[in-house]
């Protein structure tokens, strides 16, 4: 019976020293409240029963979901943004002695943070310059969490959602401003054709021949159309100019 407990409490006092570590894991022994230079890790690890208090530490690299933050751009518009971050730890011992809860502390970062450098820039840049905000935020995170042994690896601004009021606001500017680039567009096109019109005014005032050859087809183009009776017009320049070729012509 002696032999059985002792095998028994010999069996406890092996499982709990021995620790089996992930590789994406590292163990932070504590032995009597200190806690050893190198954390432990991966693979069998053994630690003293009672004596040594063991932590583990994922180094994966893990995704925080920033909920919808209501931020005030530079230009007076209220926008509900959020985003995705990306972190991971990069010193176990650092993460696990200089903060209480490293993944709540950066959420709380992330949060701050996206709204503070938002509330600076307008929303057009919000919208054009979605990538340079993201490698700002994202290194004014990392600069933060550094000291606590945390690596900030990216931060996407998903969604951009404005209230009810401002997309109709924003949708009658874009409709005024499709208008306005098209009578732009229609302007400049009138303004083309009356200038090549008055630069063919020019060519056939100084041609009198040219110009009756344009009347002329003009002529033939209006006779081919189905009408029942057909008005010409005949301008004194034909007499003139029939004249001047019968003046002309050899006898």
């Amino acid at each position: 019976m002696p032999v059985a407990v002792a095998a028994a409490f010999a069996l406890v006092l092996l499982s709990m020293a021995v620790r089996i570590i992930q590789e994406y894991e590292r163990g932070i022994v504590f032995r009597l409240g200190r806690v050893l230079a190198q954390p432990k890790g991966p693979g069998l690890v053994f630690i003293i029963p009672v004596v040594d208090r063991m932590v583990r530490v994922n180094l994966q690299v893990r995704t925080l979901n920033v909920p919808p933050q209501d931020v005030i751009t530079r230009d007076n518009v209220t926008v509900s943004v959020n985003a995705v971050c990306y972190f991971r730890v990069q010193d176990a011992t650092r993460a696990i002695v200089q903060v209480q809860n490293h993944e709540t502390a950066t959420f709380q970062i992330a949060q701050t943070t996206l709204r503070a450098v938002l509330c600076k820039v307008s929303f057009d840049e919000i919208l054009s310059e979605r990538d340079e905000l993201n490698v700002q935020i994202q290194q004014m995170i990392d600069a933060i969490t550094e000291p606590w042994g945390m690596k900030v690896t990216g931060l996407e601004i998903r969604d951009v959602h404005l209230p009810p009021h401002m997309e109709r606001i924003m949708a009658r500017q874009a409709e005024a401003e499709r208008e306005r680039r098209g009578k732009v567009v229609a302007a400049e096109g009138e303004f083309q054709a009356a200038t090549r019109l008055a630069e063919a005014a020019t060519v056939l005032a100084r041609n009198p021949v040219a110009f009756q050859l344009r009347y002329l087809q003009t002529l033939s183009v209006v006779a081919a159309r189905n009408n029942e009776s057909l008005i010409i017009p005949f301008p004194v320049e034909l007499l003139s100019v029939g004249a001047i070729g019968a003046r002309n012509r050899p006898r």
